[in-house]
């Protein structure tokens, strides 16, 4: 079909139809198009879409950004100051930790900007122009530059987005990046500049205890209590352009942040989010649904309940262990939580029979069109082929790669050896000093050898209870022959005795290296055996699903097709996206009903000194019980801490502004609710819900709890 006329036909047919209101992460590049601003307006919204998203001058888009390498913020005064989530702030917050000065425990408030800490590695990156570049790459594709399938890969389209960044008037300019993107499966191209700064500083987070208060037991869960915001702001040279780190840099004078509204929320209020979400994939075929269950939410399952428990026993023997290990801990119990609240809510809310009714309306819709009949049955003969090979892929990705930290990358090691049987003097030298770095690499401040000997005792029996002797291949044969199958035997002595496994070890290598030392080494051993697992459980997967892309291609276009004049929103894929919807309660259950908001009380509720997930500091305790709120607390005099709205987000979009209808920032977005966590494949719209941050709560844990009035003169507050 040709792309440009269906677009152009559906943009058309857009003008006389809109979509349920809450679902949907539409681009903000097709508003008027996709006539969306109306429908914001019948729903609240008191804007125009210029204020929204304008390509030539500044609107709210230009007011948020991508925190880090995962999340979104938003700007918050005039003075680059940044709101996000605390989980999004947690790596930056551990990373300034140390037991000496815990800030995860007892929380960090700069009280001047000379106390506002420098978080190397830390990007914010604001996106600065959007260009549709579906004709030339369709034009690329009929000229026979490159075929269809390439021009959808990563390769292909960052080489294409450096090029028209270097033929554009934004070449030579200071943090421009560009980053091409297929969206609606390939079905359109853009292509996104953004602009980075690389000069992030910590200014305020709270201790964990509020921050993370209900811990793994109450996330995705409502009602929530969680104080879930943190604070940096955005370093800039003296002329506002990004640069590194450097004391002569000054906080960014921002061209547009949000304004902050504390007068109060309602049901049915109006409510939109604009953020970064990661990923969704609403276009899964049913085989495809199952496929995900029981390959890729089962493995991640398994082998991270072994991983997380191991973490757990030896993170609460050691403060020390706690804060090395807390960063990697939340980042694998956020996702093994998901997959195991998503398979739930698949088999619940019935997502493979909506799927199997929509394959039914397209079957019969693809009748005599032949760029779509038959597409399905193509996808799920692939996917029955692929499964196994998937679920041999993530097992062993989970099992080895995003586990076990130790090893010895054979490339280093294979340098040395040629060195050596070459006898060539300057290669040695450079691969002695790679091993070197590797060594510094493993043995970081974050790093405990002892969890991590204990991490691989536990994983590998668990990765050869779920996978068979042959699908573990060389690692099993490398147990089998110098081990005699006993797993543990092997752990011991790659830990112990590698050249890796102590400095000792490795100076003695140094001084002395040899080509034996190299082929006998455990550690190198394993890493080889390890990357020869994934290298051929990869290459089996990608030959499985070869021409898999193209089919979803077809049936996404399909899709489209079929629904209009309904407008269709592409899969999330990091870029910005708006959503709206509305300030609204829910029923998860027969007989329960869950309000849209949670306040203080709940906390003393939940409160339970014993728990370290539920401990409530005796500050926040004597302010709760006090009610001393300031002008912060309801017309009741409570204090509200979290809230509901029908937003469709997803990870990603955690720090998202929440923005009522004029504009003002009333919350800060941090987790969807339980019960519709398989909306990442099927929007629930009686479900489906985002939890939010009340922007009053954050403002009062600021100022009565960390004492920074200075940061809160420092906004702009509408009361």
């Amino acid at each position: 079909m040709n792309v440009k006329k269906y677009f152009a036909a559906a943009v058309a047919a857009l003008l006389t139809c809109a979509a349920q209101a809450d679902e949907g992460m539409w681009l903000l590049q097709l508003i008027k198009q996709q006539n969306s601003i109306e429908m914001m307006k019948k729903q609240g919204l008191k804007l125009e879409a210029e204020d929204l998203y304008n390509p030539n001058g500044v609107s709210l888009k230009d007011a948020v950004g991508i925190f880090g390498g995962g999340c979104t913020g938003e700007i918050i005064s005039p003075e680059g100051l940044i709101l996000t989530n605390h989980h999004c702030g947690y790596g930056s917050i551990q990373q300034h930790s140390s037991v000496e000065h815990d800030y995860l425990t007892d929380g960090f408030w700069a009280m001047s900007r000379a106390e506002e800490l420098p978080t190397p590695g830390l990007k914010f990156r604001f996106v600065h122009r959007i260009v549709d570049i579906t004709d030339l790459v369709n034009q690329k594709v009929k000229a026979g530059e490159v075929d269809e399938y390439t021009a959808m890969t990563s390769p292909f389209l960052r080489k294409l987005a450096q090029e028209e960044l270097e033929k554009s008037d934004l070449a030579g300019k200071p943090g421009i990046v560009p980053q091409a993107l297929p969206f609606y499966a390939g079905n359109k191209y853009y292509l996104i500049y953004y602009k980075v700064y690389s000069d992030v500083r910590m200014v305020a987070a709270p201790p964990s205890s509020v921050g993370k208060f209900g811990g793994e037991t109450d996330n995705w869960m409502w009602p929530r209590h969680t104080g879930d915001f943190s604070m940096f702001r955005i370093y800039a040279d003296k002329n506002g352009e990004p640069a590194e780190y450097s004391k002569d840099n000054v906080p960014l004078k921002t061209p547009k942040f949000l304004p902050i509204s504390i007068k109060g929320l309602d049901e049915g209020d109006y409510a939109m989010i604009m953020g970064f979400p990661g990923s969704t994939e609403r276009y899964l075929t049913q085989s495809e649904v199952r496929q995900m269950m029981t390959a890729q939410n089962q493995a991640m399952i398994d082998m991270r309940t072994v991983y997380l428990d191991v973490l757990k026993k030896y993170m609460a023997q050691s403060d020390k262990i706690r804060i090395q290990y807390a960063n990697k801990f939340a980042g694998s119990s956020n996702y093994w939580k998901n997959s195991i609240g998503m398979n739930k809510a698949i088999v619940d809310n019935d997502v493979l029979g909506t799927k199997a009714e929509q394959e039914k309306a397209f079957a019969a819709f693809a009748q005599g069109k032949a760029e779509y009949e038959g597409v399905v049955g193509k996808i799920d003969a692939i996917v029955e082929k692929a499964t196994p090979l998937m679920r041999r892929y993530m097992y062993i990705a989970e099992g080895l790669h995003r586990t076990i930290e130790f090893g010895c990358p054979p490339a280093v090691m294979d340098k040395i050896k040629e060195a050596l049987e070459t006898k060539n003097d300057s290669l040695l030298e450079a691969g002695k000093k790679q091993l070197e770095e590797v060594y510094d690499d493993i043995y970081n401040k974050d790093y405990d050898k002892e969890v991590d000997r204990a991490v691989a005792l536990a994983m590998l029996p668990a990765l050869s209870n779920a996978l068979s002797v042959e699908e573990l291949g060389e690692l099993n044969q490398l147990i089998q022959e110098k081990y005699k199958g006993v797993a543990g035997n092997f752990v011991h002595d790659m830990f112990d005795n590698s050249i890796l496994s102590s400095r000792e070890n490795l100076d003695k290598f140094l001084r002395k290296p040899t080509v034996k030392a190299i082929e006998k080494d455990p550690a190198t051993l394993y890493s080889r055996a390890k990357l020869a697992l994934l290298k051929d459980a990869a290459q089996k997967l990608d030959d499985a699903t070869e021409g898999l892309d193209l089919l979803h291609k077809a049936y996404i276009r399909g899709l489209c097709e079929m629904k209009l004049p309904v407008p269709s929103y592409p899969d999330a894929n990091f870029t910005i996206r708006l959503t709206y919807g509305n300030v609204k309660s829910y029923n998860p259950k027969d007989g329960i009903h869950y309000k849209y908001f949670t306040t203080t009380d709940g906390i003393l509720e939940k409160e339970d000194p014993e728990n370290p997930e539920f401990v409530v500091p005796a500050k926040l305790k004597e302010l709760i019980q006090k009610k001393d709120f300031g002008r912060y607390a309801m017309a009741d005099g409570t204090m509200p801490v979290c809230f509901l709205t029908t937003n469709d987000i997803t990870g990603g979009n955690s720090g998202s502004p929440v923005i009522d209808g004029e504009g003002r920032l009333i919350g800060c977005a941090f987790d969807g609710n339980w019960e519709s966590l398989s909306g990442d494949i099927n929007f629930d719209n009686n479900l489906q819900r985002c939890i939010a941050l009340d922007i009053r709560y954050m403002l009062f844990i600021l100022e009565k709890l960390g004492g920074c009035k200075h940061l809160i003169d420092e906004m702009t507050i509408i009361e």
